[in-house]
């Protein structure tokens, strides 16, 4: 069984995010690459954190561009064979499904509503409808398009869920266990309630890669998982 935790290596330094792997590979399948570390280490980065064993990258870049730029940097990345790799779902259905036709073996996750972002400041950046609303017409839009999965707050995760069916795979960042901080999450569920909402896997990283030791991440990290 695919453990549902992906982590998040928010690592300003190749050795450290390795260590982070080396540490919670009993618990972990699927380790998150965000933006900043893709633009500071590239594809050579990627490359080296697989010495560290086999597992899969959810390449998190948020792409969003006119439809040829999107399709052409999806062709770009395939040679590193992502699991997963995000755009925003508010690109629109063109620029996705040229994002989808591009490489067919990577699961294009279509972003919908930022889970920094409130209902407040979605009014303030001209959205017509609260999130949850918001995300589910997004959603729809993007599994209509090609999107074979979607990353979404917990909390709008049981909407979209009833929206776009079982065979479509929800990614939820915004999870925080019990008695942790919350950060820069304005909206957080604990793993299991955001299992239980209809959500596939988590993205969980500084609740265990803050931890002080690489034994305090592989018990923080298996902690988790045992409370899903």
């Amino acid at each position: 069984m695919i453990s549902p935790i992906i982590l998040a290596l928010d690592a300003d330094e190749i050795s450290k995010a390795s260590d982070w792997i080396r540490a919670t590979r009993d618990s972990v399948d699927i380790y998150k690459v965000g933006l900043e570390f893709f633009l500071k280490f590239g594809a050579s980065g990627i490359e080296e954190l697989r010495k560290n064993g086999e597992f899969e990258i959810f390449l998190d870049l948020k792409l969003h561009d006119i439809p040829n730029t999107v399709a052409n940097s999806v062709k770009s990345i395939s040679r590193l064979d992502p699991k997963f790799l995000t755009v925003h779902a508010s690109g629109g259905p063109e620029m996705i499904s040229a994002a989808a036709k591009a490489d067919a073996e990577i699961i294009i996750t279509a972003v919908t509503i930022l889970t920094s972002l409130s209902d407040e400041d979605l009014m303030k950046l001209g959205f017509a409808q609260d999130a949850e609303k918001s995300a589910v017409a997004l959603a729809k839009i993007a599994v209509g398009a090609g999107a074979r999965a979607i990353v979404c707050s917990p909390f709008e995760a049981s909407a979209i869920r009833a929206t776009v069916g079982d065979e479509i795979t929800l990614i939820t960042p915004g999870v925080r266990p019990a008695g942790t901080a919350a950060g820069d999450q304005k909206r957080f569920m604990v793993p299991s309630e955001a299992m239980a909402a209809g959500a596939n896997y988590l993205v969980i990283g500084r609740p265990i890669t803050g931890q002080p030791s690489p034994a305090a991440m592989a018990d923080a990290a298996a902690a988790i998982l045992n409370s899903i």
